[in-house]
């Protein structure tokens, strides 16, 4: 199977965990977009009864489409299970989020959320975390000093891009990705880039994860974390 194809056999295999009457938190990226594809199936032909409450703009319209009935964040108590994608996630779980743009929302939603769960394809799962650029949110108001402190901590970051514009996120501020190639100590690198002014949120999604299903060429493989 190619990654593709990984990619669908785990979303398919995540909206199972899905029961009637639940709120549901959808993440964002492309493993999750064949995840949303499946549930959507589910309440057309099932009439599968669910709310979904989701991270970005794409997967609202997505699922929307798709018949999926969608409550903002602040219309919910709670939410019962958040299937969403990663980056990386490294032997001891912990994980990179943010590729797609959206790790601000991700982790509020994963935040309130009873049980998170990811989905991915086996090249995601590495032995320590950072070859993956990992991404940091920041407001555009002074954007540029963030950077320079960032690029004199070694931390090598790039602006991520949209053409020949910034990137903007669903709240209009900007991702610099760090190119670190890998992180030792990925809770000091949290507190450190989460206690630096301008900086919104980090793409380290740490100690909260439940259950991984991993998308490998002999079917789904599901890790229980926590």
């Amino acid at each position: 199977m190619d990654q593709n194809e990984l990619k669908s056999l785990v979303g398919r295999a995540a909206v199972e965990y899905i029961k009637d009457g639940m709120i549901v938190g959808l993440g964002t990226g492309s493993t999750v977009r064949y995840m949303v594809d499946a549930l959507g199936e589910r309440v057309k032909n099932e009439g599968l009864n669910i709310i979904g409450v989701t991270t970005s703009n794409r997967t609202t319209k997505q699922a929307q489409s798709l018949g999926i009935t969608i409550k903002d964040i602040d219309e919910v108590d709670h939410i019962d299970l958040t299937i969403d994608g990663a980056d990386e996630i490294s032997d001891d779980f912990q994980g990179i989020k943010g590729g797609g743009g959206a790790l601000l929302w991700e982790k509020i939603v994963a935040d309130i959320s009873k049980h998170y769960m990811w989905i991915v394809d086996e090249s995601k799962m590495v032995h320590q975390l950072g070859t993956f650029p990992l991404p940091v949110e920041v407001i555009p108001f002074g954007a540029q000093h963030v950077f320079n402190k960032l690029a004199a901590k070694g931390y090598q970051p790039t602006w991520r891009m949209d053409g020949d514009q910034r990137y903007r996120t669903d709240e209009n501020d900007y991702i610099i990705d760090l190119h670190l190639g890998k992180i030792d100590d990925p809770q000091a690198m949290a507190e450190e880039l989460i206690h630096m002014v301008g900086v919104v949120e980090h793409g380290l999604f740490l100690n909260r994860v439940n259950d991984v299903i991993v998308g490998r060429q002999n079917g789904p493989e599901i890790l229980h974390a926590r």
